[in-house]
């Protein structure tokens, strides 16, 4: 987009929070560069484009996606500095439904139709100044019926000329014009209407017809002066004798003003004014003085100069200020031109003024003076200066006053401070913010008697301050210092309604205990509060209203209790549950202390070593059962031994198989034969080949002896499966084979020498050639055939698990029975 067409939008100011989805946006500002003229097609890209709000606070623009209940929600619409020329349709306007402020100054409207207001029924405020507008269409003003404040001032119109469409307007109470020319019967149509404020920005005035502003009734007339205008005394009249309040601007008296200052003296004097302002002006001293002699004797009853530059000479001037109507004078954003003076210092000035509420702010002063007499100053305001510790020092002409502000200055000693109040016998207010106090020093602090309000926030306060304190307070503010706790000297304020300690460094809750039973407000937000006791609030019911959010609450166990009772209490918690939010553990940071519900087991170790010690005696219990009714110990053995085989076939060396062809040879007594030829054999074979069971029957070689038999199949297995029972131990072949079996694999391999009891063998039966199966038998772990059906499965799977094993496979696989076939021959 080139120049003359981009646009930017500057930040949403809204007072909502915006989620996945707006809840309430309320203004709208929008800024383009101030780069070539538009015209309708400005609006038509708005009707195209939406406004979306971002969380970062930006204006985004895009054509898809809109959110159709946004422009409802608004009702402040900023368009100042865009660049538009014509507003030719209201149908962007329509959008807008609730708005009531709308901003279009600084533009180049050069006509306007107040038609594209007529969906905006709740328009209150339209501002339409620093435009081209050389007219107004009156028939249009029926659409804007409800208006109260509407400014056309410094536009392109000659005359102030108002149709009687304007008489209408019966809400306006703030009109704002301009004009290069006004004459008699220019506001005759509004004549009957009683407005607030009036603004004349004629600063280009050409012409003006006595007794024009006659017309006018409001309250206030503001008015900025013409600068060229050569004969502004009848103008001048004309404003100080149509409303009780004038403010006056663009007084430029760089040069000789005696005759201006002259004329606006004698006007000051005749006229009915309560209330007169001075605002935007340049001149010396010498003619403000002068003005200032004429309000003293004038109806004036409150004077206020603001935007005041000094030039010239600044000198002492003496002035009786003893008598007059004067109630107020406020001086300020004084900028100073003058560095030098002669003589009497010049601010004596204003400590000789007779006024019961003065105020000098933004003037860069670095002192005020103690009134030479008894002053009647009852409110004093010196903020945003340079004053130091040493004003009002041994000052003992202050006794009425009952207001001092001395915020955001350069002081420094709070004990010095307290000694300067001592004389001023009817102090109440005392505000000394913002400044670098300090107290550090065991000396007691003498302050006045009478002060019930103290404002010590933003300064270098630390714990040490309840010793300096005055006994009366009632409301004390400790806001933005350094404190870390308070001490029990807080006791001492017997009077206190009101307690302010918010933005400090405080790690818990103060005791109420030592605070003063009154106590209204207690306010310790935005402090190093991670874990309040349980019993604080309790310890504060006599506080009406307690403000503790915005701290880091750590949301565990410890602060269970604080939040249980907070939740019982929450009507005396001011900002709850908003301002009350988790700040650690990370995992719960943001969850309101009214959602913090942790579980009881988690915080009470009673309930916990019950629980646990429940559950240990269920399940022993339970294996007491299983044990009892399920035979649970067998089962575990037979798990047991399964893991164990597991374990030892990995391990097995490769050359221990050398040589093997078989998984397991069978030894039994020809009784129980049955058994192993029905069960055993087909358990083990499964008819799948994957296990080879060396079988008498089967696998003896023909030709040779059965010895030599025995040895061959004892020899040639990875396992030998012996069958004990009482028949085992009554065969002759079954001792031969056991015999051959000891020496073959007691030695050196015994694992592989598996026993399986079918039934159970006394030791008594047992011959003693058996004397190594009895030792066996004692000391090693032996199969007992299950006769329950439900344990044979597990039985198998154990003793399958026990013989498998993948043989190694050689390079030329000869048949076992041919070789021993080749040996017999």
């Amino acid at each position: 987009m080139s120049d003359t067409g981009s646009i930017r939008f500057n930040h949403v100011r809204t007072r909502a929070n915006y989620s996945t989805k707006v809840s309430r946006l309320e203004k709208i500002s929008i800024m383009t560069h101030p780069v070539g003229t538009y015209n309708g097609f400005f609006l038509s890209f708005l009707l195209i484009y939406v406004f979306l709000p971002t969380n970062s606070g930006k204006v985004c623009i895009g054509s898809q996606g809109q959110p159709d209940n946004i422009f409802p929600l608004v009702t402040e619409l900023d368009l100042n500095h865009c660049n538009i020329s014509s507003l030719q349709t209201c149908d962007f306007f329509q959008s807008y439904s609730n708005l009531q402020i709308l901003d279009l100054s600084h533009n180049l409207l050069e006509e306007l139709s107040f038609s594209v207001f007529q969906f905006n029924t709740f328009l209150q405020h339209l501002d339409i100044s620093h435009n081209r507008l050389s007219s107004i269409q009156c028939s249009s003003l029926q659409f804007i019926r409800g208006i109260t404040h509407i400014n056309v001032s410094y536009n392109s119109f000659e005359t102030m000329y108002l149709c009687k469409e304007f008489g209408s307007l019966t809400k306006l109470e703030h009109l704002g014009l301009s004009a290069t020319s006004i004459r008699r019967y220019d506001f005759l149509n509004i004549a009957h209407q009683e407005l607030k404020t009036v603004f004349l920005g004629i600063e280009r005035l050409q012409e003006y017809e006595s007794g024009s502003l006659q017309l006018l009734n409001t309250e206030k007339l503001h008015v900025n002066l013409p600068q060229k205008f050569t004969d502004s005394t009848v103008l001048l009249l004309d404003d100080f004798n149509i409303s009780t309040t004038l403010e006056i601007s663009q007084i430029m008296c760089r040069e000789n003003c005696y005759n201006t200052i002259t004329r606006l003296s004698r006007m000051v004097k005749r006229s009915r004014l309560s209330k007169l302002i001075l605002s935007s002006i340049t001149m010396s001293w010498y003619e403000v003085s002068q003005i200032l002699k004429a309000v003293w004797r004038s109806s004036v009853e409150y004077m206020s100069i603001y935007r005041f530059i000094l030039i010239k000479e600044f000198e002492y001037i003496y002035s009786d200020f003893s008598q007059g109507s004067l109630k107020s004078l406020i001086f300020e954003n004084i900028i100073p031109l003058v560095f030098l003076f002669r003589g009497i210092h010049p601010l004596k000035i204003f400590s000789e003024m007779f006024v019961e509420n003065f105020t000098m702010s933004d003037a860069e002063i670095t002192h005020f003076f103690c009134p030479p007499e008894p002053s009647i100053f009852k409110f004093l305001t010196l903020t945003n200066n340079r004053i130091t510790d040493g004003i009002f020092n041994q000052c003992d002409n202050l006794t009425t006053l009952q207001f001092l502000s001395l915020r955001n200055n350069k002081l420094e000693k709070l004990l010095i401070i307290s000694y300067m109040t001592q004389t001023m016998t009817s102090l109440k207010h005392l505000d000394v913010s913002h400044n670098g106090l300090e107290y550090k020093e065991s000396a007691f602090c003498n302050w006045s008697k009478s002060l019930v309000f103290l404002n010590l926030s933003r300064n270098r306060i630390t714990d040490s301050i309840f010793n300096c304190l005055p006994a009366n307070l009632e409301i004390l503010d400790l806001s933005s210092n350094q404190l870390q706790r308070v001490s029990k000297e807080i006791e001492k304020l017997k009077a206190l309604k009101e307690l302010n300690l918010s933005l400090n460094y405080l790690t818990n809750i103060p005791d109420c205990g030592h605070i003063n039973k009154n106590l209204i407000f207690l306010n310790i937000e935005d402090n190093l509060i991670y874990s309040p006791e349980s019993n604080v609030l309790h310890n504060c019911k006599h506080v009406n209203k307690i403000s503790i959010g915005n701290n880091k609450f750590w949301c565990d166990c410890d602060l269970r209790a604080f939040a249980s009772t907070a939740r019982i209490l929450h009507e005396r918690l001011v900002g709850w549950p908003e301002s009350y939010k988790c700040e650690l553990p990370e995992k719960l940071t943001g969850i309101m202390l009214k959602d913090f519900h942790p579980a009881e087991i988690s915080c009470n170790v009673y309930i916990l070593v019950g629980i646990i010690m429940g559950t240990m005696v269920v399940l022993l219990l339970l294996m007491c059962f299983l044990c009892k009714y399920f035979d649970l110990p067998w089962y575990l053995r037979m798990i047991f031994k399964w893991f164990r085989s597991k374990y030892r076939v990995r391990n097995i060396n490769a050359e221990v198989l050398m040589g093997k062809r078989f998984h397991a040879f069978i030894s039994y007594s020809q009784e129980d034969c049955d058994w192993v030829k029905q069960f055993l054999i087909p358990n083990l074979s499964k008819g799948d080949g994957s296990i080879k069971i060396c079988h008498h029957e089967r696998h003896f070689i023909p030709g040779k002896s059965i010895i030599e038999n025995i040895i061959s199949c004892i020899e040639s297995s990875f396992k030998s499966i012996f069958v004990l029972s009482p028949n085992f131990v009554q065969s002759e072949w079954c001792h031969y084979e056991l015999y051959f079996a000891q020496h073959s694999l007691f030695g050196k391999h015994s694992d592989n020498l598996i026993l399986i009891v079918l039934d159970p063998i006394p030791q008594y039966l047992i011959p003693n050639k058996y004397k190594k199966l009895k030792a066996i038998m004692k000391h090693r772990t032996y199969m007992e055939w299950p006769k329950e059906k439900s344990k044979q499965f597990m039985f198998w799977a154990n003793l399958r698990e026990i013989i498998k094993i993948d043989f190694p496979v050689e390079e030329e696989e000869i048949s076992y029975f041919n070789v021993a076939l080749q040996e017999a021959t």
